[in-house]
């Protein structure tokens, strides 16, 4: 069986998960959620954050006695068999793709308002699609270079989101004008839950980790610390910039930004390179989160060709010891979903979210299963609470996909019975060796 190389350390593998974290959700979707719910925006991020920790604890857990590649799939194809392993699967490869895509369309947004070009569909389209195919270049060279450049990426990221929170914070201290967070709750509870199940598009990169497991050093150890420190830090930082962004700028013109933390920022501070360093970190947090996309996408399809799930042709390794046809696929997929949507970012934000929701739930799931029929495999990390936690995850997975777009909804469908359509032919071509999870 085709096997990954062993690359990644503690902090390379939370590099990855950081990456994948931070990006379009809170340098772009902030404003599209902030429009949703007010100023109670605080909450959505709040609960969308706990929805994901609840699954991220679960996918800590199985990534400390599961270490191959394949996250999800892996998890659910060792708890329920092929077939349900495979749905996950192909439903997270498909999410790996469309977020990236939806991403690629938040980085052509603030690539051009930053070199001062006029905005328009036909100009985020060229750009969105373009980008892509050149990150697709660097994760071809190797895990090792793609992980490097990301991890500079992640370092800036994170220090424009301090930045613009310490600014921030301070003017508003000093200022003591409150007024931004009046009315609290304009659009009620429904509008903090549709922008939780929005938001929650900003939470789950931590996923990417428990995905690449089979190239980071001692996973046993160090994927469910990874999945941990990621996590914390993203949350952390997501909660600091919505308080300040809401509280400097009017909920309503927030929701209708292209750049929402550059002009939240604007009223705090005329610093030009400030704020050409808040909008160029945006460029920073975007192209990481395709980095991991693309990282992620591909060894989703390389373990599931691994099994023979989808044809095995898939699970080729090249010299640099990397899945090279999921690579080609997964870059050039997420282009061409840029220029075939027309850059609908709003609609695509959605069927990831649809299939993330699904791929958590099964993670959820996956652990209360492999308590039972597991129980003597050793784990080097254990959800606190249990079953409580895993029970919790499995219930905000069903309760925030209620706010789902319906047509986000029948697309996922949709790709779900294409998938299965697929399962079935290459089901007759090919015959289950001993090799193969049951």
């Amino acid at each position: 069986m085709a096997e990954l190389k062993r690359t990644l350390g503690l902090w390379g593998a939370a590099g990855v998960g950081i990456g994948a974290i931070i990006g379009t959700g809170i340098f772009v979707l902030i404003g599209v959620a902030s429009g949703l719910a007010g100023p109670a925006v605080i909450f959505s991020f709040l609960i969308a954050g706990v929805t994901a920790l609840l699954t991220g604890l679960s996918a800590a857990e199985l990534s400390s006695f599961i270490t191959e590649a394949g996250g999800g799939y892996i998890f659910t194809t060792k708890a329920f068999g092929r077939f349900p392993g495979f749905i996950v699967g192909w439903m997270k490869s498909f999410d790996y793709i469309v977020g990236a895509s939806a991403v690629s369309i938040g980085f052509a947004a603030y690539f051009l308002y930053f070199v001062n070009i006029p905005q328009s569909v036909g100009m985020l389209v060229l750009v969105g699609t373009i980008w892509p195919l050149i990150l697709l270049v660097l994760n071809i060279r190797g895990l090792k270079e793609a992980s490097g450049m990301n991890n500079v990426l992640v370092a800036l990221k994170i220090a424009a989101l301090v930045l613009f929170i310490v600014i921030g914070g301070f003017f508003l201290l000093s200022h003591s004008d409150y007024t931004n967070y009046h009315p609290f709750f304009p659009k009620g509870i429904s509008g903090v839950m549709s922008g939780a199940a929005i938001i929650f598009f900003a939470f789950i990169g931590f996923n990417t980790i428990a995905v690449i497991s089979e190239e980071i050093k001692e996973p046993a150890k160090n994927v469910p610390r990874a999945i941990l420190i990621a996590f914390s830090i993203c949350t952390l930082l997501y909660i600091g910039v919505s308080i300040v962004a809401v509280g400097l700028l009017n909920w309503s013109v927030l929701g209708t930004s292209n750049a929402p933390l550059e002009d939240a920022l604007r009223i705090a501070t005329g610093n030009f390179f400030v704020l050409e360093f808040i909008a160029l970190s945006a460029l920073f947090a975007t192209t990481s989160v395709i980095i991991s996309s693309i990282l992620g996408g591909s060894r989703a399809l390389f373990a599931m060709a691994r099994q023979h799930v989808i044809p095995g042709f898939f699970a080729r390794i090249s010299g640099q010891g990397i899945p090279i046809f999921t690579v080609l696929i997964t870059g050039i997929t997420i282009s061409a979903i840029v220029f075939f949507t027309n850059g609908n970012i709003d609609w695509l934000a959605s069927i990831f979210n649809f299939g993330t929701l699904l791929t958590f739930l099964f993670i959820n799931l996956s652990l209360i299963r492999l308590r039972s029929t597991m129980p003597d495999a050793k784990r080097l990390f254990s959800v606190p609470l249990y079953p409580l936690t895993p029970v919790l995850g499995v219930a905000s997975c069903l309760f925030l996909s209620l706010y789902l777009n319906m047509n986000a909804i029948i697309t996922g469908f949709g790709w779900i019975a294409i998938g299965i359509l697929a399962f079935v032919i290459n089901r007759k071509r090919y015959t289950p060796s001993s090799q193969d999870i049951p």
